[in-house]
């Protein structure tokens, strides 16, 4: 188990991620895309899909059309964790490939 980052870790993550916010009521990070469509929104989401298998960390999302909201909170840890950080990363260096 990851452990959980503590307020400055979590401050300083969220400065380091500007597409990023704190999800309200949750010890968790949000971001929200629009892509041109839904191909590239689906592609994007099958890329981070098979990511998320690779780390054994699956985002909580929703998609309509060409919108994803993506929430990522490790679960096992009760909160963000640094998991969650390299996961956030990785979504926004696919998202630019994409958007």
């Amino acid at each position: 188990m990851t452990d959980r980052l503590n307020a400055a870790d979590r401050a300083d993550a969220l400065a380091a991620l500007p597409d990023w916010t704190q999800a309200e009521g949750r010890d968790a990070i949000q971001r929200s895309l629009r892509f041109p469509d839904f191909r590239s929104a689906f592609a994007f989401m099958t890329e981070i899909a098979l990511l998320a298998e690779k780390m054994d960390h699956h985002p909580e999302w929703f998609n309509v059309y060409g919108q994803v909201n993506i929430t990522l909170t490790s679960h096992d840890a009760g909160g963000l964790t640094r998991r969650d950080l390299r996961m956030a990363k990785a979504i926004d260096t696919a998202a630019a490939r994409f958007l």
